[in-house]
């Protein structure tokens, strides 16, 4: 066997002491806080608990309780709150959810609110927008007949409607802008919360319970 020069064994050395680098996180997502401990997700992995001292994935548990968990992740402090998240950048707020429980034909409500205006929604995925009857337009006030008129297919046949811009929907505590709509002249009983809203949600359903998570 040849000898190695100083040189080759420096480079070798240098070479070894890369590969065993740990990889920093990308992400990290917390999703319960208690004394001295924090559960959170790196870089979209499954949950895990993390306690004071304890390093994984090069992040660092410094301190936590109830309130928030300080971090030390690629030499930086990060502190963050419940639900709070950072990409390699500044602390992200929490995003808002709603919870909905189905009734007994399993179908969801909502309760929330339209261009400031108290109302109930079903939940229809089937459905491209929101949309309600013309009277409840009249209710909350909008001008419907200024949005660009349709027809829309129903039991009783095509019947008169209106494409509409609502300017805010709320459902629990989500509040999106500028959100599609359909105004339908007859044949619509309830409000119905479609795609337009939901598409800018995540939806996760378990069992009889539906939470939507606001994505933007």
């Amino acid at each position: 066997m040849m000898p190695l020069d100083k040189k080759t064994v420096v480079m070798m050395i240098a070479a070894g002491g890369l590969s065993c680098m740990p990889a920093w996180a990308a992400s990290i997502s917390v999703t319960g806080l208690f004394k001295d401990k924090a559960i959170v997700s790196i870089d979209g992995g499954r949950p895990r608990t993390l306690s004071v001292g304890q390093t994984v994935q090069g992040v660092k548990l410094v301190a936590a309780d109830s309130g928030s968990a300080s971090f030390d992740v690629d030499g930086k402090r990060r502190t963050l709150g419940m639900g709070q998240s950072f990409a390699g950048g500044a602390p992200t707020g929490p995003r808002q959810s709603v919870s909905l429980t189905a009734d007994a034909r399993g179908h969801f409500a909502a309760a929330g609110s339209l261009n400031g205006y108290p109302m109930s929604f079903l939940v229809d995925t089937g459905a491209t927008s929101i949309a309600i009857s013309a009277a409840e337009a009249r209710r909350i006030g909008l001008d419907y007949k200024a949005g660009q008129a349709t027809g829309v297919g129903t039991a009783a046949g095509v019947v008169p409607a209106w494409r509409v811009k609502f300017n805010t929907v709320k459902v629990g505590g989500i509040t999106v802008s500028q959100v599609d709509g359909l105004v339908v002249e007859t044949g619509l009983s309830v409000p119905l919360l479609g795609m337009s809203f939901l598409n800018r949600m995540e939806m996760r359903r378990d069992g009889q319970t539906m939470t939507l998570t606001q994505r933007y």
